[in-house]
């Protein structure tokens, strides 16, 4: 009877859906207080294997990952903002070499295309608002951030909002101590 247990899931307690925090690598200071953020889909090609009955399908070679979506409360300062704005003009129209210069050397001075790329974590927080997991993206890149509308007729003061869209090489999903869930 106690082998039956063995098999069963240890903690009945749901995951939040209020329990996240994100941060960026390039810019580990700037807080994104986020206020919505995804776990990416994922999904498997598959390849067909013909049969004289009936074609089977079985697993393909190719991974591909849903974009990375985070929307977050803008600072005053729009700081938070600003980080991804330069950050995709310096990546799509650099305005001069030294913009992209900028943007693909790393704190050594030296010149390096990953540098154009960050790492971001999204850590899970159980009921308890603590750290239980965490999302590990690899090389990302903003490819949108939404704009910010200004309005004087507005009676309520309701704080500004972004969103922004983020394409990465892979994620990794993995405990707080980097192992893998």
């Amino acid at each position: 009877m106690a082998t039956a247990f063995a098999n069963q899931i240890q903690n009945r307690n749901f995951l939040t859906p209020v329990g996240f925090k994100f941060t960026l690598g390039k810019h580990p200071k700037v807080d994104f207080l986020s206020m919505s953020a995804n776990i990416p889909d994922i999904s498997l090609a598959t390849q067909i294997q013909p049969s004289y009955l009936k074609d089977i399908d079985v697993p393909g070679e190719k991974i591909s990952y849903g974009d990375f979506s985070l929307t977050f409360l803008v600072d005053e300062n729009l700081e938070n903002f600003s980080i991804i704005h330069k950050w995709m003009k310096r990546l799509g129209f650099a305005q001069s070499t030294q913009d992209y210069k900028t943007l693909t050397t790393n704190d050594d001075g030296v010149q390096d295309g990953k540098e154009a790329f960050s790492d971001g974590t999204l850590q899970i927080l159980n009921s308890n608002f603590q750290p239980v997991a965490q999302i590990k993206f690899i090389d990302l890149f903003p490819i949108s951030l939404s704009g910010l509308t200004f309005d004087v007729s507005e009676t309520d003061i309701d704080y500004f909002t972004a969103e922004v869209s983020f394409r990465y090489t892979i994620y990794e999903l993995n405990d707080m101590l980097g192992k893998e869930l």
